[in-house]
């Protein structure tokens, strides 16, 4: 999600049974010559309502306008079918749409399955079409629910959650698109793929680890970035600032808050050895926003100077949510990341500041856990803020929390888990998932045991699912093929990556818990300069 989203076992035929994974490794693309809806098996516990094949001819696919996103338009797209089965669980009254596109001269034998954000469950073309180029079958689901920032699906009529879709929108769906999506490619193709992956970020990612958790001989491979796991407990803490806000009555602006952040990144920019514009471990800074007071920054043409009760604001929402008593309840805004992205805020016709709290918590909170969709989430003290965190986890950690760490099963399956998430992530702090691989770790043996199979990458300096756009790039669908289908376990994860100050830099991301360090001679925008090191080495 950018500022408004960045946020934002299977039934097939005889001839896929039989057909051997990995025998397409080494043969020319595969075609097929027609584009028909086939004959789709109903997975366990659903009817199917209807199968639908469009073929697309060669050219750009255009990619309408889901808000709050724009448009979109991908060229250079082979040609491919386009089949679309519906679901429906009988009673239920639901109705989940499973996408399966099939290029039609182009497959390269594999299925990659398109993850969702925020409350979308799925893509709505992109990330399909750019797979399609790349030569997968691409696959993808709405779970039956709504869009990004839509969670009118969340309530039935008499007020009362809505259970069966969350169920799908928490992972059902998601299995059911994978057991689909296979049927699909084996009667298209008559042939399985021989290889199957997830790739997903943010509600993505959780859903990935809610396969490998709940599902785990969907995938060979899941590619799960910034997962938004430990939900029910981080979703009610990312309105953590717009409590603080209210109850400090002080709403600094967004360049206040910027000048916080830069000062900080100034602060701890060196912790790695090297002053490069990026901080690896916010966890180690200990930057005190105190130091800000009386200092003047530029506000849209206007002075403005920092104060002691903007100071505590700051401090509050970097410290993270907390009782009335002073128990930590989640991780706070990692130092370096964005504070306006959570604090946001405007004024009432009087002029009055007021908050304006990121959508995608306070509807969580708002409709799922109170009940009462016009609940006014910015007006929050720390006692009903407790109550209600405590609330959700009661509630809803076992329907959508997908924190399970018993991953023995996906490992026993020869499942492989690729990971990353930023450091500097404003919306999901990089705090739950290494919270999340540490309960891995206890679970399993130690972390050379679950390095086998499950490896996760923090990013240093990048915001929420960074590395698919504006902190940089990575071929992580690259070395998670390469791990499932040649066996080469990703030691580093090669990446350029975009500093505070601007600037493109390269850098080997360290697989967990290692980190970066400084060599202490190099060029520090060459990755050959910094190493890989445990986390207690300076």
């Amino acid at each position: 999600m950018k500022r408004s989203l960045t946020a934002l076992a299977v039934g097939m035929s005889l001839a896929a049974v039989l057909y051997a994974p990995g025998a397409l490794a080494d043969t020319a693309p595969l075609t097929a010559t027609s584009c028909a809806a086939p004959a789709v098996t109903a997975p366990d516990g659903t009817q199917v309502e209807g199968v639908t094949a469009v073929a697309h001819p060669a050219g750009t696919v255009d990619v309408p306008a889901v808000f709050p996103l724009g448009a979109d338009h991908v060229p250079d797209v082979p040609a491919f079918c386009d089949v679309t089965v519906t679901l429906t669980h009988p009673g239920q009254g639901d109705h989940a749409k499973v996408r399966v596109w099939l290029p039609q001269q182009t497959w390269n034998g594999r299925l990659q399955t398109i993850g969702g954000q925020a409350y979308a469950a799925g893509d709505y073309g992109s990330k399909l079409a750019l797979a399609v180029k790349s030569g997968y079958a691409a696959a993808t689901t709405d779970a039956g629910v709504g869009t990004y920032l839509d969670s009118h699906w969340g309530l039935k009529a008499d007020g009362t959650v809505d259970a069966a879709l969350l169920e799908n929108f928490a992972s059902r769906s998601e299995h059911e698109a994978a057991v689909v999506a296979k049927d699909v490619i084996a009667g298209h193709y008559q042939r399985a793929a021989a290889y199957s992956y997830f790739n997903g970020c943010s509600t993505g990612g959780r859903q990935g680890y809610a396969e490998a958790q709940k599902y785990p001989e969907d995938y060979n491979g899941i590619l799960a970035n910034a997962p938004a796991v430990h939900w029910a407990e981080f979703e009610v803490a990312t309105l953590w600032p717009q409590m603080v806000m209210n109850e400090q009555h002080t709403y600094p602006t967004a360049c206040e808050f910027d000048a916080f952040t830069a000062a900080a990144v100034q602060a701890c920019d060196g912790l790695d050895g090297a002053r490069d514009g990026l901080v690896s471990r916010p966890d180690e800074c200990g930057f005190n926003p105190r130091r800000l007071i009386g200092t003047t920054v530029e506000c849209e043409g206007r002075k403005v100077t920092i104060t002691e009760a903007d100071a505590e604001v700051v401090r509050r929402i970097w410290d993270g949510p907390r009782t009335t008593d002073g128990r930590r309840l989640w991780a706070g805004v990692p130092k370096g990341a964005q504070l306006s992205a959570l604090a946001g805020h405007t004024t009432d016709p009087s002029g009055k500041p007021v908050g304006a709290p990121f959508p995608v918590p306070a509807a969580w909170v708002s409709t799922w856990v109170a009940e009462q969709p016009s609940l006014d989430v910015t007006t929050l003290t720390t006692a009903r803020f407790t109550e209600l965190f405590q609330q959700s986890v009661a509630e809803y950690d076992d329907v959508i929390g997908t924190d399970d760490a018993d991953l023995s099963a996906f490992r026993d399956a020869g499942g492989k888990l690729l990971s990353w998430h930023g450091s500097a992530d404003e919306f999901i702090p990089a705090d739950g998932t290494v919270r999340y691989r540490k309960q891995v770790e206890r679970e399993l043996g130690g972390a050379q045991q679950v390095d086998d199979f499950y490896r996760l990458f923090l990013v240093p300096g990048a915001a929420h699912c960074g590395l698919n756009g504006p902190s940089g790039r990575t071929d992580d669908l690259a070395a998670l093929t390469a791990w499932v289908e040649q066996g080469k376990a990703p030691q580093t994860l090669p990446a350029t990556l975009n500093t505070a100050d601007g600037r493109t830099v390269s850098r080997n991301l360290c697989a967990y818990p290692l980190v970066s360090r400084y060599s202490g001679h190099g060029d520090v925008a060459d990755a050959a300069a910094f190493r890989c090191v445990p986390a207690d080495r300076h």
